[in-house]
């Protein structure tokens, strides 16, 4: 995939979630009975860092939980994090604590994932968990993914957590449906790689017209993930699917950043 064809892609994506962001937050309410599963498994303890945090439905679960570890989640769409900060804020402001000041345990940042330098942001902080639900798969281009791999390994210690998921697109027949050709946004199939999918969204407020946006989506075979798990620095723990009809939309990993 050549480096132009992978920014048509990342703003793609961008903008999507930028038109969308507030329209796809209506859909999104509740954390994924995956991403439950995860949280509930998750030592409590650190710094977590949660990589494409929209509407932080996760930060109020994380809340909700009672957990005692910081949270910062990061995401590029501001209508996203507008919700998100709002959310929490009011769930604090409810639940606040003399001894805890508003914003302690969780906190937001913009940045986005498609720039090289995303991590800059975070100033060279170190954490000791990454979370990237739904994430991964929006990246386009074997050397991107890998090299956003290498960026998490970056920021954790030996033994840090990397716990993501990706879409499993051919699970869900409903999604399928959904797929697009690329002459829609100019490509063909020549231009992009092997299990890359363009992807229709719609949704419609009552009384308006419906709205259509396009997303790019790659779906992963297990060798990928593996090679990205050697190549990354991380050993993989453990993996699972859940979410969706049937329970096999989300394919969740478990990784601990190894010795390197």
């Amino acid at each position: 995939m050549t480096p132009e064809v992978e920014q048509i892609l990342l703003s793609l994506n961008r903008d999507f979630y930028t038109r969308f962001g507030r329209a796809f937050a209506l859909t999104r309410q509740r954390i994924q009975p995956g991403v439950r599963k995860v949280l509930e498994c998750l030592p409590d303890e650190g710094l977590w860092l949660d990589l494409g945090c929209g509407n932080g439905a996760l930060a109020l679960a994380w809340l909700e939980a009672g957990r005692k570890s910081r949270y910062i989640g990061l995401d590029v769409s501001e209508p996203l994090l507008r919700e998100a900060q709002e959310s929490t804020r009011a769930w604090l402001a409810k639940h606040s604590q003399a001894e805890e000041p508003p914003g302690a345990r969780v906190s937001f940042l913009q940045g986005d994932l498609g720039r090289e330098d995303w991590a800059e942001v975070l100033e060279s902080q170190k954490v000791d968990g990454v979370l990237a639900f739904a994430v991964l798969h929006h990246l386009p281009g074997e050397a991107r993914r890998l090299r956003f791999v290498q960026q998490v390994r970056s920021l954790l210690s030996v033994g840090g957590w990397f716990v993501f998921s990706v879409w499993q697109v051919k699970n869900s027949p409903r999604l399928m449906q959904r797929c697009q050709p690329w002459e829609r946004i100019g490509l063909t199939r020549e231009d992009v790689e092997d299990g890359d999918m363009l992807l229709d969204w719609r949704f419609a407020l009552p009384g308006q017209e419906e709205q259509i946006g396009l997303r790019y989506v790659h779906g992963f075979e297990i060798t990928e993930i593996e090679q990205l798990a050697r190549s990354g620095g991380f050993e993989i723990m453990d993996s699972f699917e859940s979410d969706g009809h049937g329970g096999r939309l989300g394919w969740y990993h478990l990784w601990r950043a190894a010795q390197v």
